[in-house]
């Protein structure tokens, strides 16, 4: 149960460092800006509901993926036995060929709060190209 929980925790984080990696790259404010949680649209939503409103967002202003980079930063859950169906349901979510995002996960060598597996971190650069 804890690792389940620890790996949905983790979605999470990548998810809403996508959906900042996006519409940084679209010249927007952040997530908390754009979808605040005091209204209650947004109050609770899963994340796969942001990356969709970020994605929308990306074709209204004339934009598509050109191509994702994505980092877990955590010690545990080991991501590898998931990254691959990480990266698939991603590319889903995105509506993004999977050639085009790449996932990397790596430890924080038990240094700080990252490596002391109290909090976890993610970084995300994104290619936003013209339609």
């Amino acid at each position: 149960m804890i690792e389940a929980a620890k790996l949905t925790l983790t979605g999470d984080v990548l998810l809403h460092c996508v959906v900042d990696a996006i519409l940084g790259a679209l010249g927007l404010p952040d997530i908390g800006q754009i979808f605040p949680d005091t209204d209650p649209k947004w109050k609770g939503a899963a994340s796969s509901v942001f990356i969709k409103e970020a994605v929308k967002l990306m074709h209204e202003a004339g934009y598509e993926l050109g191509n994702l980079d994505a980092t877990l930063i955590l010690q545990r859950p080991k991501v590898s036995p998931y990254k691959e169906a990480i990266k698939a349901n991603l590319s889903l979510l995105l509506g993004a060929d999977p050639t085009v995002v790449n996932l990397k996960a790596k430890t924080h060598e038990k240094v700080d709060s990252l490596g002391e597996n109290r909090s976890i971190a993610a970084h995300t650069v994104v290619l936003l190209m013209k339609k």
